[in-house]
């Protein structure tokens, strides 16, 4: 069974019609460990937060995705004990403690971050940190 940390950007698309998404949903029909920090439930609610603000989304629908990804069986870690290093790669890559939160897990947990987000993905993929990142059309 293969582990990969999801950040964010993956994973509002498993509820959201967006670019990548039928990517992004296999890593929900096969059989994988999927692991994330605990910051990744305040990210994904504002990313909802946002579409309801502009419109895109209802509150009702913002609610109903809320709790349907609570209920997936991820693994969470506790941002705290990552920090340290998470902070060292951040000031490395030049890349937000946030999205370096995800890194820093796949770094501890030995396994790829999958993410959907182009600059961070582009920023780090030609540095010794690009064997712990996966595009997520490369699913």
């Amino acid at each position: 069974m293969s582990s990969y940390v999801v950040d964010a950007s993956v994973a509002i698309k498993w509820f959201l019609p967006q670019i990548y998404a039928d990517n992004a949903r296999l890593l929900l029909t096969n059989n994988h460990n999927l692991l994330v920090p605990d910051l990744i439930f305040p990210e994904v609610g504002n990313i909802l937060w946002k579409e309801v603000r502009f419109g895109l989304a209802t509150a009702q629908e913002a609610k109903a995705v809320i709790t349907a990804f609570s209920a997936l069986p991820l693994q969470v870690y506790a941002s705290k004990p990552l920090i340290s290093q998470t902070i060292n790669i951040a000031l490395q890559t030049q890349r937000s403690v946030y999205d370096c939160l995800y890194l820093s897990l796949a770094l501890s947990e030995g396994c790829q971050m999958v993410t959907a987000d182009k600059k961070f993905y582009n920023a780090l993929k030609n540095t010794n940190f690009a064997t712990n990142l996966l595009w997520i059309e490369d699913i």
